[in-house]
């Protein structure tokens, strides 16, 4: 049964959204080689655990970290440990954040320093083919437009979705219905509504779809050893259109402060 949330509820979990996307520009910061996955965890738990908010991962389903860290052919699940980033690596990073009882979930992947044209690639179709799916996350389009547009876009950038991999509804809990695909054809699935919560969330490789279990029984890689990346949102059906609660592509508020600073006239209220 797919949970319609209110608008307070819907403000929620865009609160929560707002813990997480300052968790990963903070993660953001702290990316470069050397530095260690656990590390970046723990960094991202003390952050969490500072806005009275909890790490959604931390103990679901037994997962060990606070966050997942996937570099490279690691498509999702990383356990973060000692892992040393390196130049030239592709790192995911996926956090959930549970406030007042409400959950945001997100994912970004990370360039550490300059990637091969491969790698660059497959991060602009990945993130683009989120984009794709976002703008079908509108009232009256049904799930499969979603789930077709981001298949489209990345297998005409000459890359491939993972299918056994899906999205998910959220909010109370981390996965609720419905699941949501990569891929499918468009004008199935059920009606998008007012209220509907989606974690929408591209899984891609640079090579062949198919995935394997690592021997941790969580990480999940790309058979073929290919590069992959992950970007996610947790997105909210409204009136108005689609609304992004975890808006890790917009300029931070000070930044923004920053550039109106910048454009006021000489003798401008500041």
């Amino acid at each position: 049964m797919i949970i319609k949330k209110s608008p307070d509820e819907v403000d929620k979990i865009a609160a929560a959204g707002d813990v997480l996307v300052r968790t990963l520009r903070l993660l953001e910061s702290k990316i470069r080689p050397g530095v260690t996955t656990g590390e970046l965890d723990r960094a991202a738990e003390a952050f969490i655990r500072s806005q009275r908010a909890e790490p959604a991962f931390k103990g679901y389903r037994g997962f060990p970290g606070s966050i997942c860290s996937s570099p490279n052919s690691m498509v999702v699940h990383g356990i973060p440990g000692r892992y040393a980033l390196q130049r030239g690596d592709i790192l995911t990073v996926d956090v959930g954040v549970v406030l007042d009882g409400w959950v945001a979930d997100a994912a970004r992947t990370f360039a550490v320093g300059p990637v091969s044209p491969v790698a660059s690639r497959l991060l602009e179709v990945t993130e683009a083919s989120l984009f794709a799916g976002l703008d079908q996350c509108r009232a009256g389009n049904r799930l499969g437009d979603v789930s077709h547009a981001i298949q489209q876009l990345v297998e005409d950038g000459g890359m491939s979705v993972v299918r056994s991999l899906v999205g998910h509804g959220i909010g109370r809990d981390m996965h609720e219905d419905p699941q949501i695909p990569n891929f499918g054809p468009a004008a199935r699935g059920p009606v998008l509504e007012e209220g509907m919560v989606l974690a929408v969330e591209p899984m891609v490789t640079a090579g062949r779809p198919a995935v394997r279990m690592g021997d941790d029984g969580w990480a999940i890689y790309s058979q073929d050893g290919s590069l992959a990346a992950h970007f996610e949102f947790t997105i909210a059906i409204t009136a108005e259109g689609p609304r992004v609660c975890t808006p890790w592509h917009e300029p931070d508020r000070a930044s923004r402060r920053r550039d109106v600073y910048a454009a006021a006239p000489s003798g401008g209220t500041r």
